[in-house]
C-alpha cells in the first residue's frame, strides 16, 4: 500500500488549505494521491553513485554475530556461530551468511562505528541523519518538523529525481517504537514535499501500489481538463499561493499529477516484470522482494531507497532485530538467511547490471550488541562499536576499515562516527558535506558536519 506522508497546513482564518482543495478541486481532479501527499503521518565532489539503496536494520545486528565474528574469542562472548572464509582472503563472516561471503569482494566492511546513544529512538535519528540526537538535557524520541532531515529528503531537495519519479521512497512503512516514529526517516524542517513515498509489503498477494492509477474509466484527455480546472481554482485562492505554506501544498498536487499520469513509477512497483527465476533469486520473502524492488525504483531514477526491518515492516519481519532474548536462535533462523539471500543478490545484481558503481548500498542499524550473551541468551543494546556494510559508488570492494578490539567492544584502529558515516554517504552521492542546506528559519546547516571516510573510495 502506498501512503505519502507531508503536513497539514491551517490557515490564518482555520480553514485547513488541503481541505479547500478537496472541497473546491480535488472533486474536480480526483486526485486521491494528492489528497494522501498532504496528510500528515504517521554541490558535486568526486562520487560516483547517481542513487541509493539503504537497509535499515531496526533493533541493531550483533556485530560479532555476523560482519565481525570473533572466532578466537571467549564462549560467553563469541557465542555458537562459526566462522567461514570469504572471497576475501582473511575476511571472515559468521556461517550463516555464506552468499554474502561469495560476494564479499563487491562490498567494504567498517567495523569501528562508534557512537554513545543507547536508545533506538536516537539512535535511529543519529544514524539516519547523521546528526546528534540530544538537544537541551533530552534526546529527540520522535518524528517533528524541526528534525534534521533524512538522507533521502536532502538528495529530494539537491538532487531531485527526474520528473515523472519519486525523488525519495520506504519500502514498506515508517518504523515505530515506544509509541512513537522513529525520528529520522522523514523530511523533518525541509518540509513535507521532501517525504518519503511509502510503499507497501511487496510480498502481499497481489501486491500494487494504490493511487498510482487514474481512478475508474477516466480518459487521459478528462484527467487534463480536470488539472485545468484545479489550476484554476488554485488561480482563484490569490494571495493564497504566494504563501510559503500554499506553495508547499502547490507542490503536494503538481508532484501526485506528475506521478498519477506517468507509467514509470506503476512499472517499476510491478515485480510481475521481472523472470521468475530473479524473484527466486533474491528469495520469495519480504527482504528478497523489498530488495528487488529497490534494485527496479532506482533503475527508474528514485534517488533513495530505505528498505526498512522492524517489527512492522512486512508480512515475515515480526522478529526484528532487538535480540534481547534468542538472539542466535532468531539469527540463524529468522534473520540472517533472508537478509544473506537478498542483500548478495542485490549486489550481484547491480553489478550484472553495470548499475553497481552508480548506486550506493549501505547496510545498517542504529547501534550493535553487547559482548557478552545475557542470561536470556541474547545480547543487549550497544553502540560502542558496530558494523554497517558498503557498496558501489566508488566504495572498493573487499575493503575492511577499522577493527575492534578482540570482544567487538569497542574501537581498537579508526574510530567512525554516524557523522562520518553522514559524510561518507553524501561524498560517494556526489554531495560535498559542506553543501548548505536552510532550516524552518532559514539558517543554513551543512548536510554532514564529519569527514569521508576516504580510505574506501578506489
Amino acid at each position: 500500500m502506498l501512503r505519502v506522508f507531508g503536513s497539514a497546513h491551517r490557515l490564518c482564518d482555520g480553514v485547513n488549505r488541503r481541505e479547500v482543495f478537496r472541497l473546491g478541486g480535488l472533486a474536480l481532479v480526483g486526485l486521491t494521491l494528492a489528497e494522501l501527499l498532504a496528510r500528515p503521518a504517521a554541490a558535486a565532489s568526486a562520487g560516483k553513485a547517481k542513487s541509493c539503496i539503504l537497509f535499515f536494520q531496526e533493533g541493531g545486528l550483533a556485530q560479532q554475530d555476523s560482519w565481525d565474528i570473533k572466532p578466537d574469542a571467549p564462549s560467553e562472548v563469541r557465542g555458537p556461530f562459526q566462522a567461514i572464509r570469504t572471497s576475501v582472503p582473511g575476511t571472515l563472516l559468521c556461517e550463516h551468511m555464506p552468499e554474502l561471503a561469495k560476494a564479499a569482494h563487491r562490498y567494504a566492511i567498517i567495523r569501528s562505528v562508534t557512537h554513545d546513544v543507547f536508545d533506538h529512538n536516537p539512535g535511529a535519528y543519529y544514524c539516519l541523519t547523521g546528526r546528534t540526537p540530544k538537544v537541551g538535557g533530552g534526546f529527540i524520541l520522535g518524528d517533528r518538523r524541526t528534525n534534521f532531515p533524512a538522507y533521502g529528503a536532502v538528495l529530494s531537495q539537491l538532487r531531485p529525481a527526474p520528473a515523472r519519479v519519486p525523488s525519495f521512497v520506504q519500502v514498506p512503512a515508517l518504523l515505530t517504537n515506544n509509541g512513537e516514529f522513529l525520528p529520522g526517516q522523514k523530511a523533518g524542517f525541509l518540509g513535507g514535499r521532501h517525504d518519503p513515498l511509502l510503499i507497501g509489503d511487496p510480498l502481499q498477494k497481489e501486491f500494487a501500489v494504490p493511487g498510482l492509477t487514474v481512478p475508474g474509466p477516466l480518459p487521459a484527455s478528462r484527467l487534463y481538463r480536470r488539472q485545468s480546472l484545479l489550476s484554476q481554482v488554485q488561480e482563484g485562492l490569490g494571495h493564497l499561493n504566494d504563501q510559503p505554506l500554499g506553495r508547499d501544498v502547490d507542490a503536494y498536487y503538481e508532484k501526485a499529477f506528475g506521478l498519477l499520469t506517468s507509467a514509470h513509477t506503476r512499472e517499476a512497483c510491478d515485480l510481475s516484470k521481472e523472470p521468475p527465476a530473479i524473484r527466486e533469486r533474491y528469495g520469495m520473502h519480504h527482504m528478497g522482494q523489498s530488495f528487488l524492488l529497490a534494485r527496479r525504483l532506482v533503475e527508474a531514477g528514485v534517488r533513495l531507497v530505505t528498505v526498512t526491518w522492524g517489527p512492522n515492516s512486512g508480512s515475515d519481519s515480526n522478529q526484528c532485530w532487538d535480540t534481547h532474548r534468542r538472539n542466535h536462535h532468531f539469527l540463524k533462523n529468522s534473520l540472517l538467511p533472508p537478509t544473506d539471500r537478498g542483500l548478495a543478490a542485490l549486489v550481484e545484481d547491480l553489478h550484472q547490471r553495470g548499475m553497481l558503481e552508480e548506486t550506493l548500498v549501505v547496510a545498517m542499524g542504529e547501534f550493535g550488541r553487547t559482548p557478552q550473551i545475557n542470561r536470556d541468551a541474547g545480547r543487549d543494546h550497544w553502540p560502542s562499536v558496530y558494523s554497517i556494510m558498503m557498496a558501489g559508488g566508488g566504495i572498493r570492494g573487499g575493503a575492511v576499515y577499522g577493527e575492534s578490539d578482540a570482544s567487538a567492544a569497542f574501537p581498537k584502529t579508526d574510530a567512525v562516527t554516524p557523522e562520518d558515516i553522514a559524510a561518507t554517504i553524501y561524498h560517494a552521492l556526489g554531495v560535498r558535506p559542506e553543501t548548505e542546506i536552510h532550516d524552518l528559519e532559514d539558517r543554513p546547516h551543512p548536510v554532514a558536519l564529519g569527514q569521508p571516510i576516504h580510505p574506501l573510495f578506489g
